[in-house]
């Protein structure tokens, strides 16, 4: 069985400083910036964004930036922080029209036992990981928090079972604490799932 991939990010915020230079790979030299998406609560998700140095000129004006791409994950082997790396890979940079905007649509496949708990009020919540793949074998691994009667029915979902959702990303604020005693503060991101997605409409 064939599983329908797909991978689209819109993003639409300000960008919280200017762009700097991250690395460069294949003789292209990339930029990283963060983006501030405010959220209907007011706290805003502040997003990690690569772009190519092509893009660079449409993220330097200062004003709403439009961010259509995908989200990307790589393993970090620094040993500094957490062991998946997520970032949202820009493919088209345009001025916003100050409507901000954080919505994702995904396709992949589950490639771990989802995790079904409840929150001390009793709000059932389950944890994904979904694998999307890329072109050249490769596969971005994503995970996926689902609230609700979504967590509720994606619980029942088993490793290699397809899944299509629209959702948004958000990042998360925790305190992890070292082996040393310390307590180290970190940002997670992961994608929020709003709605689950028939094959046929992730076309």
């Amino acid at each position: 069985m064939t599983i329908e991939t797909r991978n689209e990010v819109l993003l639409e915020g300000m960008a919280s400083e200017a762009p700097a230079f991250s690395h460069e790979n294949h003789g292209v030299r990339f930029f990283r910036l963060s983006l501030r998406v405010p959220r209907l609560s007011g706290t805003p998700d502040i997003l990690p964004v690569l772009l190519p140095e092509p893009l660079l000129p449409a993220a330097e004006g200062g004003g709403p930036l439009r961010v259509r791409g995908q989200l990307r994950s790589f393993n970090n082997r620094s040993g500094v922080g957490n062991r998946l790396v997520l970032t949202v890979y820009a493919q088209e940079i345009a001025p916003g029209a100050g409507e901000p905007c954080n919505r994702i649509l995904l396709s992949g496949a589950l490639c771990k036992p989802p995790i079904f708990r409840r929150t001390p009020l009793g709000r059932s919540i389950c944890d994904l990981m979904l694998a999307v793949s890329r072109r050249y074998g490769r596969a971005d691994y994503l995970p996926v928090i689902a609230w609700g009667q979504l967590a509720v029915q994606t619980s029942r979902l088993q490793v290699g079972d397809a899944l299509s959702l629209e959702g948004r990303v958000q990042s998360r604020a925790y305190r992890k604490v070292l082996e040393d005693g310390t307590i180290q503060e970190r940002v997670a991101y992961e994608v929020s799932a709003m709605h689950l997605l028939e094959p046929e409409s992730a076309e």
